[in-house]
């Protein structure tokens, strides 16, 4: 009897040490940064598309755009509402970063909409307001690419009470608000958005540049539709 529990207790133990080798080596497999260290953010990236120095290739779950992701960012994933998808026509996510020095705290974040069906006859009228909301000017910036038309501002905003403020002069302070609205020249699909930073920034860490995230903005790929596919 004592011969068998000790066989017993040999498998088992084999078979965990087996079970975590394998584990081990399918985690190694995966860069070893914050975006693929988190098992929900890793889903949506492509370990093997490398983009550009920190970033990899993010597929979205409806299959209509990719773009570049940061490696310290992690989506937010904590109950239903941080991440949304309906099909193929709506995509919502957060995600952050938190910088930490010297007990101070910057949390860094990004968040997207896409969306599909967007009447491009409103489309002045959707940029307007976006941006009179957030930074109270109504003409933005412009770029044009060969498949996308970025509307993009950026500003210092920060709140006293419920009052709202914002330095739109960068002489005056760096940007903590960067804000864009992506367009398809091919179809009705249109991306907004944003990065945010909140919290004292720390000695070693750099505000976010108007190029970082004028970047991040030519990096989204409006899929093309399928063969069949009107709406696209």
């Amino acid at each position: 009897m004592k011969k068998r529990t000790k066989t017993i207790i040999a498998v088992l133990a084999g078979t965990v040490i087996l079970i975590g080798g394998i584990w081990l080596i399918n985690e190694s497999r995966y860069p070893n940064v914050p975006a693929f260290n988190d098992h929900f953010t890793r889903k949506f990236l492509n370990k093997d598309k490398k983009m550009d120095d920190g970033f990899y290739e993010f597929k979205s779950k409806t299959g209509q755009y990719t773009m570049w992701f940061p490696e310290e960012y992690r989506l937010i994933h904590e109950n239903d509402e941080d991440y949304v998808v309906s099909g193929k026509m709506y995509e919502r996510w957060v995600a952050t970063y938190t910088k930490e020095h010297k007990k101070k705290h910057q949390i860094n974040s990004i968040s997207l909409k896409f969306s599909e069906g967007r009447d491009p006859g409103d489309e002045s009228f959707s940029v307007e307001s976006l941006m009179k909301n957030r930074f109270n000017v109504s003409e933005p910036k412009v770029i044009e690419t060969s498949n996308t038309r970025i509307y993009y501002q950026s500003a210092y905003i920060y709140f006293k009470g419920a009052e709202k403020y914002v330095i739109n002069d960068k002489s005056k302070h760096a940007p903590n608000t960067h804000v864009a609205y992506v367009t398809d020249k091919h179809s009705k699909k249109v991306i907004q958005l944003s990065f945010n930073s909140v919290g004292e920034r720390s000695g070693n860490s750099e505000p976010i540049t108007e190029e970082w995230f004028i970047k991040l903005c030519k990096s989204i790929n409006f899929n093309k539709p399928n063969n069949g596919d009107l709406r696209g």
